[in-house]
């Protein structure tokens, strides 16, 4: 009898030199990624079977591996053309695809050297999740300012992706417990940083600010700050206290799994009329209406997992 094909519908991932199911997806449990959390990743969506903004996630994903000293031994094009392959593989037209790299297996059991181990490279496509569900996001989310500070940026770069989320996951049971959708950060001197997954901006007459510390240089953010001229509005990217966040006009998130994500409320403050506010709305419009126009995509060819950049013939 022969042996069937693996089903990869609901996410495919690169392992080891191997495609498999991403359900048959592991890492060793002596991977230093696992036990110290020495691992960086970056992900891109697609979104109808196109990459966003595929080159910029590579360059931020290469600056993260630089920060950390990892070397997976992949070039910048094979991981393109890995990445385009396991979207390929799940056939997924709307996928949360992601790359990481970890310390690894330390060749000598119980080592504490890190050039002991043989860094990895890990690559997945699984279907798409918004960060804020798309019912939250209608409403407008609920945000608290946790009272858990966020790691200092001289312990921890923030510019450089990372899986130490000790101080995020403490501010979003304090959220939950109190009713919120979802928390953001200020740092030990009292400014607005980011919160689980995403960036924060605030709207203040035709200005839209987003913090210059404390926070990942988002690609959704990114694409924000780009879009803001286009609408006549000011791009800041500067301090903000949480006064400021008080006294905004509108609030916002942004994240590669959910794109921009207006809010309503932060702490008791309502902003507007408890909906979101018209720049959110203009800005999330503008984004997806112009990845629809094919503004920063690559798309994906299905028909050839091999050449998955390749247009078919």
């Amino acid at each position: 009898m022969s042996q069937s094909s693996p089903d990869y519908s609901k996410g495919a991932a690169y392992m080891n030199g191997t495609y498999v199911p991403i359900a048959e997806a592991r890492i060793p449990v002596g991977d230093w990624g696992f036990t110290h959390s020495d691992v960086t990743y970056d992900v891109v969506h697609v979104t109808d079977g196109g990459f966003f903004r595929l080159e910029d996630h590579l360059d931020r994903f290469h600056r993260s591996l630089e920060g950390y000293r990892l070397d997976p031994g992949v070039t910048r094009e094979e991981m393109r053309t890995i990445l385009g392959k396991v979207v390929a593989l799940s056939g997924l037209k709307d996928a949360f695809v992601a790359m990481l790299s970890t310390r690894g297996v330390p060749r000598v059991y119980g080592s504490r050297d890190p050039a002991d181990c043989d860094n990895t490279f890990i690559a997945y496509a699984v279907p798409w999740v918004d960060v804020i569900k798309p019912e939250v996001q209608e409403r407008g989310a609920h945000l608290l300012v946790a009272q858990v500070p966020r790691i200092s940026q001289n312990s921890l770069d923030p510019t450089l992706k990372n899986y130490m989320w000790r101080d995020f996951t403490r501010g979003m049971f304090e959220a939950k417990d109190k009713g919120f959708d979802t928390a953001v950060l200020l740092d030990s001197e009292g400014y607005l940083t980011e919160g689980a997954g995403f960036n924060v901006f605030i709207v203040k007459d035709n200005k839209v600010i987003t913090p210059d510390r404390g926070a990942l240089r988002g690609i959704t953010r990114l694409a924000v700050l780009d879009l803001c001229p286009e609408l006549g509005l000011e791009p800041v990217v500067g301090p903000i206290t949480f006064e400021d966040l008080m006294e905004a006009d509108e609030v916002f998130t942004t994240t590669t799994a959910g794109g921009v994500m207006p809010c309503a409320r932060v702490n008791e403050r309502i902003y507007g009329n408890d909906r979101p506010g018209p720049i959110s709305a203009r800005l999330k419009e503008t984004y997806w209406r112009k990845h629809k126009e094919g503004w920063h995509m690559t798309p994906v060819n299905y028909a050839d997992a091999d050449n998955p950049f390749q247009a078919a013939a």
